[in-house]
């Protein structure tokens, strides 16, 4: 029987998928399964969509391009993941079974390690303008027993929507800190109100979104991440009720349970400042 030019391509491509998966069968297990989960789906993915040498090649100038405009203080890739929809897949999958505790979120590109400790009831604004907000949060286990000395990493856009890490004239961090629980398990601190922004689109994550004719605005919030021994890491953020984009937030990291009121208030504040200001308040439960 005669094969023909069709038959002979489909022969070689399985011959190939199987030869590269087989090079993985001497991996550890974990790796193994991965690697040869990973190439399946590839593989099938290059023979669904019949891909041209051509667009291979612009691919891989993409992901060149997305390293080397990843630097200390941008994360492209985390960005591309981000937009993908799979860094909030990996959240969903590796969080939402822990019952009782406070939906998780993104990390996001902006994270900086050793943010600078701050003490109780700080301005982590750094003097910045903006309207003022109360962060009047509680950490707690999912039982509601409060977790003391937890420590608490936050960070957030300022009333134009950048990190600090975007502004050039900006002289060491601010809008972040490091703070930790009182005995109680709460934490009091000042900053102002986050605002919409748009993610770095002025590389190649951008250029996916531009010809995809997605916007790349998210929804303003702030963000936390929160450890105490023998707790889960939880990395999650708080949205502004009534905020822009909360139904379409361009890395899909919005939650209902997450969206809380920063409500007005008129009176002078805690600490004396005269109105208008905001209060938001939330307890966050730790698995």
């Amino acid at each position: 029987m005669t094969t023909t030019p069709d038959e002979a391509v489909e022969r070689a491509a399985d011959e190939l998928t199987r030869t590269v998966l087989a090079s993985f069968d001497g991996a550890p297990e974990r790796l193994r399964t991965l690697a040869r989960g990973l190439v399946s789906h590839l593989h099938a993915f290059v023979r669904e969509n019949d891909v041209t040498d051509e667009e291979w090649r612009y691919a891989i100038g993409f992901l060149t391009r997305t390293g080397h405009i990843t630097s200390d203080v941008r994360q492209e890739f985390i960005l591309l993941s981000d937009v993908l929809g799979v860094s909030s897949l990996v959240d969903v999958l590796g969080n939402a079974r822990a019952a009782g505790a406070t939906p998780s979120a993104v990390l996001g590109p902006f994270y900086v390690e050793g943010p600078p400790e701050l003490p109780q009831g700080a301005d982590i604004s750094g003097g910045l303008d903006g309207e003022p907000v109360l962060a009047d949060v509680t950490i707690t286990d999912t039982a509601g027993v409060p977790v003391a000395d937890a420590v608490v990493d936050v960070w957030q856009a300022n009333k134009d929507g950048y990190y600090d890490v975007q502004l050039p004239d900006q002289e060491g961090p601010v809008l972040r800190g490091r703070l930790r629980t009182d005995a109680g398990g709460r934490l009091r601190f000042w900053t102002i109100l986050p605002a919409p922004y748009p993610i770095p689109d002025d590389g190649p994550v951008g250029e996916l979104l531009a010809a995809a004719g997605r916007h790349s605005m998210r929804a303003p919030h702030l963000h936390f991440m929160i450890a105490a021994p023998g707790r889960r890491t939880l990395v999650t953020q708080l949205f502004v009720e009534g905020g822009d984009y909360l139904d379409s937030d361009a890395v899909f990291g919005v939650k209902e349970p997450i969206i809380v009121p920063f409500s007005e208030q008129d009176d002078p504040a805690p600490d004396g400042r005269p109105g208008p200001w905001r209060r938001v308040e939330f307890t966050f439960r730790l698995a």
